[in-house]
This record gives C-alpha cells, structure tokens and sequence, in this order.
C-alpha cells in the first residue's frame, strides 16, 4: 500500500507561495552587475569559497522578486545575512533543524487529524469532511518563508545542488554538508497557493474516491447465477481484489472460478461498464460475465459508473501541470516526480524496468509457472502467488490463525515488539521503535504515515475487522509495519533533521517488502523448505515483472496527458486503456499468449497517487538486494545501521548499505538460477 512517506522533498511540492505571477512573467529584477559587486562585497568578510559565494548570491537572486525590495536592499540584505565562517553557518544550520521540524512536524499532525474521518473506522461520515481532508496548513509556508525572507537566508548560505553535483560530492561531503545540501533542496520555486490548493483538492478527493471504492465479493453472481465468495466479503479495489485472487491459487476446486470472475469484475472497472449501484454497496446482486444487477432476483435497470475514474486522474494532472512554470529545474511534474523526488531519471527508471520484463527470464519462470499450475497462463496470472509458502495453505485457516491471534487491534499492537525481536532487534530498540508508532484500523487497505517530529508518532493503518484481523490484514500490516521501522529509525537516529527520511519511497517500500516477506515466520509458520531461499527470488522477480509492466503504463500515461493537455476524462479512458493493451501486446501477450489485454490499467494508485507507482518495483529491487546482502548477518542490526543514514541520494545510498549500485543485473542472475533448481 501508499506510505505516507513525507520527507523535506515531498514538503517542497506541498508547500507553496501566493505570488500571482507565472514564473515566465516575472522580471529578474537583480542584474548581473548587482550579483557582481555583492559577491565581491561579501568576499572580504567571509572565510568561504568564491563559489561558494556566487552560487548563493546568484541563486538568491534568481528567487528574488520586485516586492522583495530594490537592488541595493538585496545587496544590504545578501552582505548581512551571509554567514562569515563555518562556525557561524553550522549555527545557523543547527537552529533551522530545530524550527523547521516543530513546522513541518505539527502541520504533519493537523494532516493527520484532517483525514481521519477518510482514513479510520469509527468516524461518521459528513460532507464536511472532505473539504478539511484537503485542508493544508503549509500552503502559505513558502510565501510565508520569503516575506519574512528566511528562505533567501537559507538560498543565500545553503544553496540547491544538482543531482549531477550531487553524485560528483557524493562521498566527499560528510554528515552535516549532506545536510547542508538538502536544506538546499527546500526552496528551489514560488509557487502560488492557489496552484497548491488545486493540487490538494484533487489528490484529497482521489484518495477519497479510491478509499472508498469496495466491492460486495457476496452479492457477485457467476454464470449459473450462484455466490462463490461470502455474504460478508468486501474487498477494496483494486489491492483486495487482487490479494482475493491471489489466495484462491489455494483453492483446487472452486479457485480458478472465482479468479476468472475478479479479472471479470476488474475489467469492468477498467471499461467503467461496472454499474454504479455494485461500487460500494451491498444492495444489489451483480452477474460481471452478463453485467446485470438484481433486487430479489429481478433483473433492475443498470447505471454505469462512466468515466468518473479517468476523471479523477485527469483532474490530479491538471492540477500537477498548473504547478509547472513556477519551477525551474524541475519544470514538469514527470521530472519533479523523478529527478527532484526518487532522483533517479524517468528514462533511467524506465530503462532498468524494461531491462526486466524483456529479459529471458520472463519465460522461464513462465514456463515453470505454467508447469505448477498444469494448465495455460491467464491474464491474472501477474499475480501468480504459488512461489510464497502460504499459496499452498488454506486461506480459511489463514484467517482462522490470525484471528486467534489477533483478535483485536490491542493484541496486535502489544505483540508488535516480538515481532521486531524476531527481526532481530533487541528488546530494547523494539521497545523504543514500537513506543512511537500508533495503530488505528483503517477505512481503506491500508497505509503507514511517517511523523516529522521526534515527539510525535508514526502511523500503522490496516483492516481489523469486528472479528478480529484476518490473514489480508495481518499480512498488510506487517508491511505497513516495516514502513514504520524505517520511518522510526530515519527520523531518530540520523544525524541531522534535515537528513531526515530516505533517498525515496522505494527505500522505504524495500523495508516494507523485507518485512512482508516475513510474515508466515513471525507467526510460527515459516517455512522449512529446502528450496525457500529459491522460491523467494522467483517471488520477487515475478513481482518485479508484474508492477514493472503496471509501471511502465503509468509513466506514459502522463507521458500522453502532457502531450495531449486538453484531453477529455473520455479521450483519457480510451488511451489509458489503449497504453495497458500496448505494454502487454509487447512484454506479456509473447508469454501469456493472449493479446489485448486491459489488465495493467487496473492499479488504484494510477488514480490516487501520482506517478507513484515506480517506488513499488524500485522497492522490490532494494529488497533483493538487501536481503541478499543480510544472509549470514543481524537483520535488525543491519536494518538500523542502513536506515539510520538518512536521505543521502538513492545510487550512493546503496553503494554504502549493500556495496553496490541499484541495477536488475542480481536478480535476473539469480532468478535463473533458481528457475533452475526448482525445475
């Protein structure tokens, strides 16, 4: 699931300026003359570098605006407030940690407080709500910071640095210049608060939208008009649709049914055919295969839901491109995304992804997938789930385990500590990571919200029903709960605030994943499985191929809406539909042997989060290579070792936590070797 993973990066694009101007129309109002005789000026009474000293001074200037005050105030102004000597500036550095977290950290508790009536049971229902769920109290942060001109101080002695530049001083800067380089990072753009306010209104009502998007499993209809799923089964689409499906690999009699109706049930929503009276509610039977609805087994007059989905993602685009000429190094929001925020390229990314799910090893593990299975591949069977040792458990006693165990959300949250033991962890550091992490039972699948304050805790959310938390639950949780450890560790234990968090959402997903992984040995389950070790590497690699290929779909997406700005929520629907048959026409249809397919336009997050989806196979490739590199060692002295050294960039992180590079190169080697072995 998302992670509400908010380091200082992710504040840039949610902070914002009220400037009224388009940044193409603001004239630079301090000439090349004016930077001149500013740096010469603070030359002779500072101990740092001329380039030091232009490259604040000039990107000062470039932020600087009419209002800000005259040429001769930016020079008073540059002259007065430019630190003398590194003294002077670690100082200064050390009192904007300090206030920057009680900023950034009691507005991250007011965003939590505005959305729990979206995000946890218990809350009833008002109109209201959504409108506080868009609520963003640092939308006049930025404005704020350069009326007041402390983000011209921060420009003018900490300023930006490329990723290029970064890579370059990688290894050369310690601890604090990295923090340095990342208080450069805060103020880069103006952008205006009404640009922001659009852009939180769009990405509140999506995740609205989708938290809320349930299927009643129970009121589903196959073709001799007979149930196959509980009365009171309600899974969120598109995750608890796709973990059903991939707990019935389980079920030798009824399983391949009930999957060919989820994939039925899944392409209606892709199609938006899916009739509007089924989306979250209960009072109608539906048959997907005839896409009819009853009420007392009479046939009832069917609505479909339309484009309403298209249109949420095409609001969320606009939104993200009225942003677009306040920035100016990052001028789109497909670059903001990857190189301000993953900083890794967009092409780099797609490359890598490509690289995967056009490899060999695609049909081999196909061809062993189709051997286990005795019968040809389908579609959803992206989601083979047969190489995980609970795929051969029945789902029913799953569930029976769990819930016995976790009758309540206090009895999971008082074993949380023993799980971080089994990890590895001691007693002690279990005990400190588990005292700042809350559990609430959530609406929708499930998340983790990291705090941005060490007073403060973070956030666990996942399903608990009334009679306990089932298996999905459980199994949702322990990964929200790796998200936790991760933003636990990257909060406290790194060496300065503003090395806060990690190089992007995929690291904190790679912990996530380590943990999900886990979840069968945590509950006295695991398995003894010679083969285990090659059995996991297939899981990640099929993994990979599946959310790579979703992936790919969502960054030409918005690859298409730029392209085509003024496209309808229609025209939308049809490419988007259009785009997922092409990536599978190229990377799937060779190893499924069905063409056309719409299954990749499925994921929920193409709707509620924004080119996200990449942290996902990013994510799963750290995983391997963390895991391969914690054999033979303590995880959880290993996982606070790597995680506590905070936001460094993502290639010269893993160069440090595991001794090499991000790449696929590993796990295809080792995907045919154990393609091999399990043969």
């Amino acid at each position: 699931m998302k992670t509400y993973l908010i380091p200082i990066v992710c504040i840039l694009l949610l902070s914002a300026c009220s400037s009224k101007k388009n940044q193409s129309e603001i004239k630079k109002t301090i000439d090349k003359m004016t930077i001149e005789t500013t740096v010469a000026e603070i030359m002779k009474q500072t101990s740092f570098s001329k380039d030091l000293v232009e490259r604040g001074v000039k990107q000062t200037a470039d932020l600087w605006q009419e209002d800000n005050g005259s040429k001769e105030e930016f020079k008073d102004f540059c002259m007065t407030h430019f630190c003398k000597n590194a003294n002077e500036k670690e100082k200064l550095f050390r009192r904007l940690c300090s206030n920057f977290e009680t900023i950034y950290g009691h507005n991250n508790r007011v965003s939590i407080e505005m959305l729990r009536p979206s995000h946890v049971v218990g809350y009833e229902k008002l109109p209201v709500d959504e409108i506080f769920a868009a609520y963003n109290g640092l939308a006049h942060f930025s404005d704020d910071m350069f009326t007041n001109k402390i983000a011209f101080i921060i420009s003018l002695n900490f300023p930006f640095y490329t990723l290029e530049e970064k890579t370059r001083y990688a290894d050369k800067w310690n601890d604090t210049e990295w923090g340095y380089a990342r208080l450069g990072d805060v103020f880069t753009a103006r952008v205006p608060a009404a640009a922001q306010q659009q852009i939180d209104q769009a990405t509140a009502a999506s995740d609205n939208y989708i938290s809320n998007y349930n299927i009643y499993m129970g009121s589903l209809l196959d073709k001799q008009q007979q149930s196959l799923f509980p009365k009171d089964m309600v899974l969120i689409t598109h995750w608890g649709l796709r973990d059903e499906l991939k707990s019935n690999y389980a079920d030798k009699t009824k399983g391949l049914e009930k999957q060919q109706m989820i994939y039925e049930v899944m392409k209606h929503i892709i199609y938006q055919s899916i009739p509007q009276d089924v989306i979250n509610k209960g009072d109608y039977t539906w048959n997907p295969y005839s896409n009819k609805i009853y009420k007392n087994s009479k046939e009832q007059k069917a609505v479909a839901e339309g484009d309403t989905r298209y249109q949420f993602l095409l609001n969320n685009f606009k939104a993200m491109k009225a942003a677009d000429p306040y920035y100016t190094y990052f001028p789109t929001y497909i670059s903001r995304k990857f190189d301000q925020e993953f900083e890794i390229s967009q092409q780099e990314v797609e490359k890598l992804f490509v690289a995967l799910v056009s490899s060999p090893q695609v049909k081999e593990v196909a061809a062993l997938i189709k051997q286990r299975l005795g019968r040809d591949l389908q579609p959803y069977d992206i989601w083979y789930d047969g190489f995980k040792s609970r795929s051969e458990m029945d789902p029913a006693e799953l569930d029976k385990k769990v819930m016995a165990k976790y009758p309540t959300k206090n009895a999971f949250v008082a074993d949380l500590p023993q799980i971080l033991m089994k990890m590895g962890f001691t007693q002690e550091k279990a005990l400190f990571i588990c005292n700042h992490v809350d559990v609430d039972a959530s609406i929708g699948a499930g998340h983790a919200w990291g705090s941005l304050m060490k007073s403060d805790n973070a956030l666990l959310r996942t399903r608990i029903g009334d009679k306990g938390m089932d298996y999905k639950g459980y199994n949702i949780g322990v990964h929200e709960f790796g998200h936790n450890v991760e933003q636990t560790i990257s909060l406290h234990l790194v060496p300065n605030y503003f090395l806060n968090g990690v190089p992007n959402t995929a690291f904190t997903e790679a912990l996530a994943f380590v943990f999900q992984q886990q979840d069968l040995a945590l509950l006295g389950m695991g398995d003894a499985n010679e083969k285990a070790h090659y059995l996991n590497t297939l899981d990640i690699f099929w993994g990979c191929y599946e959310i790579m290929g979703v992936s790919l779909v969502d960054m030409k997406i918005w690859q298409w809406m730029y392209e085509h700005p003024d496209a309808t929520a229609a025209e939308l629907k049809n490419q988007v539909i259009n785009i997922a048959k092409e990536v599978w026409n190229t990377y799937y249809a060779p190893v499924f042997g069905s063409k056309d397919e719409p299954i990749l336009a499925v994921y929920s997050h193409m709707i509620d989060a924004p080119l996200y989806l990449s942290a996902y196979p990013l994510g799963h490739l750290i995983d391997f290579q963390l895991e391969d590199y914690f054999k033979g060692k303590n995880r959880g002295n290993e996982i606070e070792r790597i995680y506590s050294m905070g936001r460094l960039i993502p290639q010269y992180w893993m160069q440090k936590a595991v001794g090499n590079t991000l790449s696929v190169n590993a796990l295809l080697k080792a995907t045919s070797e154990a393609a091999e072995k399990v043969k």
